[in-house]
């Protein structure tokens, strides 16, 4: 029935509600489609170390997507292919930015664990919240390839969904932020607000859609269908041939929309877009 399909979403306040959670909704809907020839997965700024303990969860049958498209990663095999590796030096990057912004947090993802340069327990308890590996580096230290950093406002809880929230204030702040970090570091890098207090920092060229795409193509699908709520989901929803959003979605004014995401945002999708798109 979906065997023409490919659907990749985003992860946080798409698949999931605004708590985190992933509605029952969600989950039957997408063991419904896999079923039924559809291909799934994930396409996510989230790292390898924060996706191994949320596929505990749900299923997927193709390489997830993630780091923003900058890596995609089978959990069947543990294989990690096409990493888009930055090029700019590591430890002087976090440096500088701790320097413009000393009350941020400047996180490096890597392939098996997250890093901070300096001790930062209200991290250290978020990632210990989120299950994910993580530990405080010393300067020289070997981290492995060079995939991200994610930039957070001050961290004032262990739920991740909190950083998607915040003030006037620290909205500007963090725009501020922002432009500073792309001026300063201009074409060495892509940076993508993941949310209202997250930055993330990639190689060049990197993009949901363009990872998406090039799965697409690698399975043989005929279409690429694509769900996301934020702004570093654009590029995704830009290249899908079907895209939608969450009714509650920061770009929901820009896409079609489906139910709120803690209603259940890719079962609607499921059972009521993807018919329409397989009939016309």
């Amino acid at each position: 029935m979906f065997s023409d399909i490919l659907l990749t979403v985003d992860f946080d306040r798409t698949l999931t509600a605004p708590d985190s959670t992933i509605p029952r909704r969600n989950l039957e809907a997408i063991a419904w489609f896999m079923e039924n020839g559809g291909a799934f997965t994930v396409n996510t700024g989230r790292s390898i170390p924060m996706a191994r303990p949320f596929l505990e969860k749900f299923r997927v049958n193709a390489p997830l997507l993630l780091y923003n498209g900058s890596a995609a990663y089978d959990p069947a095999t543990g294989e990690v292919s096409q990493p888009a590796i930055i090029q700019a030096d590591r430890e002087q990057m976090v440096e500088t930015i701790q320097k413009l912004f000393p009350h941020f947090t400047v996180e490096v993802q890597g392939v098996d664990a997250h890093y901070c340069y300096r001790e930062d327990r209200a991290w250290a308890a978020l990632s210990e919240k989120n299950r994910c590996a993580w530990g405080f580096a010393k300067k020289g230290q070997e981290l492995g390839p060079f995939l991200k950093l994610a930039v957070y406002g001050q961290i004032r809880d262990d739920i991740l969904g909190h950083l998607f929230e915040g003030t006037e204030e620290e909205a500007r702040e963090m725009d501020e932020a922002q432009a500073l970090i792309q001026r300063t570091f201009g074409d060495q890098i892509q940076l993508f607000r993941a949310a209202k207090r997250i930055l993330d920092i990639h190689a060049p060229g990197i993009s949901k859609g363009r990872a998406a795409r090039s799965l697409q193509k690698q399975l043989g699908r005929k279409y690429l269908v694509c769900v996301g709520d934020g702004e570093n989901d654009i590029p995704m929803l830009e290249e899908a041939d079907f895209a939608f959003c969450p009714a509650d979605g920061v770009v929901a004014d820009r896409y079609e929309t489906v139910c709120p995401c803690a209603q259940g945002a890719v079962a609607d999708v499921i059972y009521e877009k993807l018919p329409e798109i397989l009939a016309k």
